[in-house]
């Protein structure tokens, strides 16, 4: 029985590792959208790290990343950037992979 609660321990704890490294992938990824977008409506010094955060914020709103999405499509649209929301999409997707490896690689 040992053996098995073993197991079952060692299970669980690469879960919650992968969990928590998932969190951290999201937020980065969120940080390095709400810049990559930043850049394009044309902010700089303080306004880029205010707009970060409240993308960072966005991502608290429902599960998933389409709250993510909207706001940062959205805040495009309105700043007058030609974006449609498949670009907006595939950035995050883009994003997501580098940022997956810069938390499994500790950067």
């Amino acid at each position: 029985m040992t053996t098995f609660n073993d197991r079952e321990r060692g299970f669980e704890g690469k879960f919650a590792l992968d969990q928590e490294q998932e969190f951290k992938a999201s937020a980065r990824r969120n940080r390095m959208l709400a810049e990559w977008a930043a850049g394009l409506m044309g902010l700089s010094g303080d306004n880029i790290a205010e707009y970060s955060k409240a993308v960072v914020r966005s991502d608290f709103q429902e599960a998933g990343d389409e709250d993510v999405l909207r706001k940062v499509f959205e805040d495009l649209k309105g700043a007058g950037v030609s974006v449609t929301e498949a670009d907006v999409r595939r950035r995050m997707d883009e994003l997501m992979a580098q940022a997956r490896e810069q938390v499994r690689s500790g950067k």
